[in-house]
C-alpha cells in the first residue's frame, strides 16, 4: 500500500514538472549540453576521428600516436594537419577543427574576429572561442556538480546528526556551524587558491567545505520535524534501530528541501566558478574558462566584442536553464500540488 502511495505520488510530481514546459525543454536541453561537452573531442578537436591511413584504421581521438608511425622522424608531437591523408587515405574530421588549447597560426592580429576559420573568433592566445567555450562548459559542470555533491553530503551527514541526535550533538554542531558561517569564504578561497595549484577537484573541496552549511540547516530542521512523528515511534517501538529509523524512515522523507534546491544550488557554484576565474584565482591557465574569456573581454573591451558576448551568453544561458529546472522541481516538489 506504501508503495502504491509513493508510486502516485511520483507520478504527481512528474505530471507537475511536465506541466511546466519550459521546465521540461530546459531539462533537455541541459542534458545536451552535458552530451556536447562530454563527448567534446568529437565535435571540436585538431585530431580526426578516424582516419584510414596507407590501409591502415587510426583512431587519433581515442589514441596517441607517435610521428614515427606515419614515417616522421623529425617530429615528436604528431600534427595531423602535415600528414598527406587525402592522398593515402581518408579521415573523418571535427565539425570544429580546432583544439581549445591550439593557436591559429594564420593570424595577425589577436584576438581575431569571427570568420570562416574560427566562427565565434579568437582569444587573446589566437584559441578557437568556440572550442574553448564547448570545452568550458565541461569544467564548469564538472564545478557545479561535484560541488552540489559534496555539499549535500556534508549537509545530510551534519544536518541529520543534528536534528536526530539533539541534544549535546546538535549543540556542539551549531557551534561548528557558527564557525564556519562567521568565515569569510571567498578571501579564504582566493587565498588558498594563490597559494596551492587552483585544479577543479581542489576548488570543488574547498567550496563545499565552506559552504555546506546552508543544507545542513534544511536537513536539521527537517530531522527536528520528523523525529517525533507518528510513523518514527511507532518504528522505534517496533524495534528499529537507530540506523534504521534514521536511514530508513526520517532521512528519506527529509529531502525534499534538498532535492527542490539542488538546481540551484548547481547554477550557484557555475556563477562562483566564473567569478574565481575572471579574478584570476579559479582553474590554472590555459584551461578553458568562461570567466577567463570574460577576464580578456576586459583587456580588448572596445576591439573584440566577441569575448564579452559569447561568453556572458553561454553564462547566461546555462543559469537561465538550470533555474528553470528549480522552479519546475519546486512546483513538482509542492506539497499542496502532490496532496
Amino acid at each position: 500500500m506504501s508503495q502504491w502511495k509513493q508510486s502516485t505520488a511520483g507520478q504527481k510530481r512528474w505530471k507537475a514538472f511536465k506541466s511546466r514546459k519550459l521546465s521540461l525543454i530546459s531539462t533537455l536541453l541541459l542534458l545536451f549540453l552535458i552530451f556536447l561537452s562530454l563527448t567534446a573531442e568529437l565535435w571540436a578537436n585538431s585530431k580526426p576521428i578516424v582516419m584510414n591511413y596507407k590501409g591502415s584504421i587510426y583512431f587519433p581521438v581515442l589514441n596517441k600516436y607517435h610521428p614515427s608511425e606515419f614515417g616522421i622522424t623529425d617530429e615528436f608531437v604528431m600534427n595531423f594537419r602535415k600528414l598527406d591523408i587525402e592522398s593515402e587515405g581518408w579521415a573523418l574530421w571535427p565539425i570544429i577543427p580546432w583544439d581549445p588549447y591550439e593557436k591559429n597560426d594564420e593570424l595577425y592580429e589577436l584576438p581575431a574576429p569571427p570568420s570562416s576559420a574560427n566562427w565565434l573568433g579568437t582569444d587573446e592566445g589566437g584559441r578557437d572561442l568556440l572550442s574553448r567555450l564547448l570545452y568550458g562548459f565541461r569544467y564548469s559542470f564538472i564545478y557545479g556538480f561535484g560541488v552540489w555533491i559534496l555539499v549535500s553530503i556534508l549537509g545530510m551527514v551534519f544536518g541529520s546528526a543534528m536534528g536526530f541526535f539533539g541534544g549535546k550533538v546538535d549543540l556542539i554542531g551549531q557551534r561548528l556551524v557558527e564557525i564556519f558561517e562567521s568565515m569569510p569564504y571567498l578571501l579564504i578561497l582566493l587565498t588558498m587558491s594563490s597559494i596551492f595549484f587552483p585544479g577543479v577537484f581542489l576548488l570543488i573541496v574547498l567550496t563545499a567545505v565552506f559552504t555546506w552549511t546552508g543544507v545542513g540547516h534544511y536537513l536539521r530542521a527537517e530531522m527536528l520535524r520528523l523525529r517525533n512523528l507518528e510513523f518514527v515511534e511507532a518504528a522505534r517501538a517496533q524495534g528499529a534501530s537507530v540506523p534504521r529509523v534514521l536511514f530508513k524512515h526520517c532521512l528519506p522523507n527529509a529531502l525534499t528541501p534538498w532535492i527542490t534546491f539542488s538546481p540551484f544550488m548547481i547554477s550557484g557554484a557555475i556563477a562562483s566558478l566564473a567569478i574565481l576565474d575572471y579574478l584570476g584565482f579559479g582553474v590554472p591557465a590555459p584551461t578553458p574558462s568562461w570567466g577567463e574569456l570574460l577576464n580578456q573581454s576586459k583587456k580588448h573591451f572596445t576591439i573584440a566584442w566577441w569575448l564579452a558576448l559569447y561568453p556572458s551568453l553561454a553564462l547566461f544561458f546555462t543559469l537561465t536553464i538550470l533555474n528553470l529546472i528549480g522552479e519546475g522541481v519546486r512546483e513538482a516538489f509542492d506539497p499542496k500540488r502532490t496532496n
